[in-house]
């Protein structure tokens, strides 16, 4: 699955700051590819609000 950052963390609380580099982004518009699975989903769902998601 592809993970799009598409809104800033700044200002943000600090796990889903923390979550969000644990995903391997940095940068808004980063595309990054993880293979889906139960931890992936989890830390996608706590910060859904800031990422696109394409399968």
């Amino acid at each position: 699955m592809k993970i799009k950052l598409v809104k800033s963390p700044i200002g943000k609380i600090k796990t889903h700051k923390r979550t969000i580099k644990a995903l391997g982004l940095n940068k808004i518009g980063q595309v990054v590819e993880h293979e889906d699975n139960p931890q992936i989903r989890g830390m996608i769902k706590q910060v859904s609000y800031m990422l696109e998601i394409t399968e």
